[in-house]
């Protein structure tokens, strides 16, 4: 059986979601008011391979991703550059999706956004107000931490020890110190909409709760995103979404992975610590970037090298070498002696515990290097091999930035043996080509010359 790590929870249990037709799954998104680094890049790579896998196991899957789409940072930015809000975030929105795209990431089934979804967010803000759980000061509204019992159950901590950690300053407006903003009131020249208490915008915590209200329903069964979201993000989204509807738990589990790291502290657009999801696909591939990643544990911090990337990326080519076409044409599994489905079995045992792609990855090397020694001869272990490496996104053909940066020295090779043939030495020709074949490349002579790519079965 399938087992999670649950953050609320702090163990790992059996997966048992509400309905195995229809598994819902909330995402947090970006706030688009920068270009994505390789941080979101690993978060959103890793609930990509989560819902591959839940699809492969049998499993509906539906996802939900939203786009904070108007926030401090985004006006900020936007006046900046002297355009409006609306207009940067549609920018990185769009830019986004090419991101994603890049990095072959399934697009989520919806993609609300926090401007198009006020309506129902001030709906929720007034049902919580009515109930006693919000109240309202000068245009602004506020949730109350102690009208929820159970306020840090994500986080596992106590609200007098939040107050006494985070030394949070006073406020006249709030009743509590960490009481948190579900609207806030407009300033000049910011967006806002109407709304009872006056003209504001949401908060960042609210939109998330109403969006899956909206989009999944009352309770779902994953709620995912970065460790940097336990608090207060998430755990106030379970103090108000299970405030709004009554229905506890909120979310069955609550997955987060680890942070990308690059020295000492996170990757963050705010600080302008990070390396772009677009240079990294130039320049590696969205092969060695998804390996890099799924090499170690979803739950574990990560640290950002171009020498770590560099290695994924010589490891990523093993796999393709291996599911490279034979040179002497295939042969059945019985031929070659060479069965798969233990293989399958052993990833399938990785993913079960708690998506361990690192073990995973493991296992698909091991199936590698036993298709190499049948010298490629094992199409259907090949054929194994790349349906297990689809489950974690790896394309394995080959990618553009292994065309870029090998491209000039595979044509000069190629130059090379055209230039041994003219002189009809056949047998040294006939070496550069046994050796480009090696490495992956497949070539073929046409009445324009020698054409060249990567080989695949």
């Amino acid at each position: 059986m399938l087992r999670i790590s649950n953050t609320l929870s702090g163990v790992k249990e059996d997966f048992e979601p509400y309905d195995p037709k229809q598994v819902r799954v909330y995402v947090c998104g970006i706030t688009p008011y920068a270009e994505s680094h390789i941080g979101h890049g690993m978060s959103y790579v890793v609930f990509d391979v989560i819902r591959r896998y839940l699809e492969y196991r049998g499993y509906g899957v539906k996802v939900v991703q939203n786009f904070t789409d108007v926030d401090d940072k985004i006006i900020d930015r936007a006046d900046t550059l002297g355009i409006s809000a609306e207009e940067l975030a549609g920018r990185y929105i769009d830019r986004f999706f090419e991101d994603m795209d890049l990095l072959h990431v399934r697009r989520a089934d919806e993609y609300p956004r926090a401007t198009q979804e006020v309506p129902s967010i001030v709906q929720m803000i007034s049902g919580l107000i009515d109930k006693g759980f919000a109240y309202h000061e000068n245009g602004d509204v506020y949730f109350r931490v102690r009208s929820q019992p159970g306020y840090g159950k994500l986080s596992h901590r106590t609200l007098d020890g939040m107050v006494a950690g985070a030394r949070v300053a006073v406020s006249e407006t709030k009743e509590h110190p960490l009481d948190f903003a579900l609207w806030k009131s407009a300033k000049p020249g910011e967006p806002s909409w109407e709304s009872a208490w006056g003209p504001g915008r949401p908060g960042w915590h609210i939109e998330c709760s109403a969006m899956s209200l909206n989009y999944l329903g009352e309770a779902l069964d994953i709620h995912g995103g970065g460790q940097d979201l336990v608090f207060p993000h998430h755990e106030n989204e379970i103090a108000q979404s299970e405030a709004f509807t009554g229905v506890t738990p909120f979310a069955k589990y609550w997955m987060h992975n680890g942070l990308l790291r690059m020295g000492e502290e996170k990757m963050s657009k705010s600080t302008g610590n990070l390396v772009t999801i677009r240079e990294v696909v130039e320049s590696h591939g969205s092969d060695a970037f998804r390996v890099f990643v799924l090499m170690s544990h979803y739950r574990s911090p990560l640290s950002w090298s171009e020498e770590g990337l560099a290695s994924a990326g010589r490891a990523t080519q093993r796999l393709v070498r291996a599911v490279s076409g034979p040179e002497n044409g295939p042969v059945t599994e019985r031929e070659s002696g060479l069965e798969a489905q233990p293989f399958r079995e052993q990833f399938e045992a990785a993913m079960d515990d708690d998506f361990n792609t690192s073990q995973a990855i493991a296992v698909l090397f091991d199936l590698a290097r036993e298709i190499n020694k049948a010298s490629g001869r094992a199409s259907e272990a090949q054929a194994t091999l790349l349906e297990l490496a689809g489950l974690l996104g790896l394309t394995l053909t080959g990618n553009e930035s292994d065309s870029n940066e090998a491209g000039p020295f595979i044509e000069l090779l190629i130059e090379t043996r055209a230039a041994l043939r003219k002189e009809r030495q056949f047998a040294l020709a006939d070496q550069v080509r046994d050796r480009l074949i090696e490495m992956g490349v497949a070539l073929e002579d046409t009445a324009n010359g020698t054409e060249w790519g990567y080989r695949r079965s």
